[in-house]
């Protein structure tokens, strides 16, 4: 039995009768750049994650790095976040000319350690950028009124976690929705994908939105005068479509990864460390993570076995050659033993309970 990591030709069967037609429909229309479903699109997920403005883009990293410029970061500004995320989280804090600053994250969150972001908060810092890490929202209330005391922005970094519930104490808000920023990325294995690149940025401050709009379209607030140097990042009309086809279907989607997460945890108790949900929000699972002494034995058996997995995130970022120059000798201790014991498993609302039981049957058998 062969299963994928995650299962978008089972995805794509299911939705194509909605999806066809309405790419059809855009095509026919010949409105490629800009057009009505980008506009609609910006105007739903805005309403879906309860915030005035939607601003979309070409990328996640786009959203990232729009955001970073639009709060006026540059050379000499500092930026707290994760070493333990994708590269695009830290790489974006370079292209403004700043430098990122890597603290250790919690133990059984995989998120940001908020005691060590206190401790390293400087008179260089100008943002901290949590990163929602596989869908587990970071607990935001005590981080967002750190920010309040110190002037800083909070840009939420919610590409793993589109749709997730932040919890009371963030006042019931999706992930993304709380900072003064929230960026996400529409890669085609997000809980919200299209079919390619996508990106979007989410805010309730209308002078940032203006400003996120001007940067996203060549620095330009009047076509043909531009004001700032800017960029042409767009979201395309054909994958506009596609995100307001399956905007409508992201909760039951995510309701489906929790069920599978739940059915994993009881099948693996005891054998592995699984995920831990803090229950201050509501973890979406864009990856299910398990730890484990043996992860080499497990990661072997399980690709000798037909079934995919991953590691996120074999080089910790302050290890990566990129951030040499400034982060060397960093030695952050849980990130690293972190990464040596971190494996994925295969994690898609498409995923059947017999490919549950049989992965688990495989790490099982392994660990006897």
């Amino acid at each position: 039995m062969n299963i994928p990591m995650l299962d978008l030709k089972a995805e794509y069967a299911l939705l194509k009768d909605e999806i066809e037609p309405a790419v059809c429909a855009a095509l026919a229309a010949c409105q490629y750049i800009g057009g009505p479903n980008v506009k609609a699109f910006e105007a739903e997920a805005a309403a879906y994650a309860g915030v005035k403005h939607g601003i979309s883009c070409a990328s996640g990293t786009d959203a990232l790095l729009i955001a970073l410029r639009a709060i006026g970061l540059g050379p000499g500004d500092e930026v707290i976040t994760t070493p333990f995320t994708f590269v695009a989280t830290a790489s974006t804090v370079l292209m403004c000319g700043a430098k990122p600053v890597f603290v250790d994250i919690d133990p059984r969150t995989f998120n940001l350690d908020l005691d060590q972001v206190a401790a390293a908060i400087t008179p260089k810092t100008k943002a901290i950028v949590p990163v929602h890490l596989f869908g587990q929202p970071v607990h935001l209330a005590p981080l967002k009124a750190l920010c309040e005391k110190h002037g800083l922005k909070l840009i939420e970094d919610a590409a793993q976690s589109f749709g997730a519930d932040l919890g009371p104490q963030c006042a019931g808000r999706k992930s993304g929705a709380y900072g003064d920023i929230g960026c996400t990325s529409f890669y085609p294995s997000k809980n919200l994908s299209a079919f390619g690149d996508g990106g979007l940025i989410i805010t309730d401050d209308d002078a940032l939105a203006a400003e996120l709009r001007v940067l996203a379209s060549h620095g330009s607030r009047v076509r043909y005068h531009h004001h700032v140097l800017g960029y042409n990042s767009r979201l395309d009309e054909i994958q506009a479509v596609i995100l307001r086809t399956k905007l409508k279907h992201l909760d039951g989607f995510n309701n489906r990864r929790i069920a599978i997460a739940d059915s994993y945890n009881k099948q693996l108790a005891g054998a592995v460390e699984t995920p831990y949900a803090d229950g201050r929000g509501r973890h979406v699972y864009h990856q299910y993570t398990i730890l484990s002494d043996r992860r080499d034995a497990i990661q072997k058996a399980l690709t000798e076995a037909g079934i995919a997995c991953a590691v996120y995130y074999p080089v910790p970022l302050h290890q990566q050659e990129m951030f040499a120059a400034t982060h060397g000798d960093l030695k952050l201790p849980v990130t690293e033993r972190t990464a040596q014991r971190c494996l994925s498993l295969p994690i898609s609302p498409m995923l059947q309970d017999a490919q549950i039981e049989r992965v688990c049957e495989v790490i099982r058998n392994t660990l006897a």
